[in-house]
């Protein structure tokens, strides 16, 4: 059993991010939680430069919520490269953004995406599928660990 992080969360939108983490622990879904702020940020953690003590990788998640439009490192580039590398490929990656451009899910999906979900814009549709999403991943998936 994974004893380290649950969810990274890669949003570059402090409200947005903010709302995940409150609505996933308020349906007691995910108590350990990383909030990366840009791909830059996502990249450096699952492919650092100096290598990890002991295992050889970082403390990979159940599952990854991933925004594409983000400064830095764009989430589609993040996904291709981790659905290009041995190491991390099996890890679920969610999309939740804003884009609903055909490009944008064609891409996601060809690269290896697990599900792609456009964010409400309504509040309360929000914070519901935030804790669909929670409750699917962190409790009916099963994972390979």
């Amino acid at each position: 059993m994974n004893q380290g992080t649950e969810i990274i969360l890669v949003e570059d939108n402090k409200s947005d991010a903010d709302l995940t983490v409150r609505a996933l622990r308020k349906n007691n879904l995910a108590n350990r939680i990383l909030h990366l702020t840009d791909g830059q940020q996502a990249l450096d953690y699952f492919f650092p430069e100096e290598p990890i003590a002991a295992t050889g990788k970082p403390n990979f998640p159940k599952v990854i919520f991933l925004d594409l439009k983000m400064p830095k490192v764009s989430g589609i580039e993040v996904l291709r490269r981790i659905k290009a590398d041995d190491r991390t490929k099996l890890i679920p990656v969610v999309v939740l953004t804003s884009s609903k451009e055909d490009p944008d899910i064609k891409e996601c999906y060809q690269l290896g995406v697990n599900s792609y979900v456009v964010k409400p814009l309504v509040f309360d549709e929000f914070v519901k599928v935030i804790s669909h999403l929670g409750l699917y991943w962190m409790v009916m998936n099963q994972t390979k660990e």
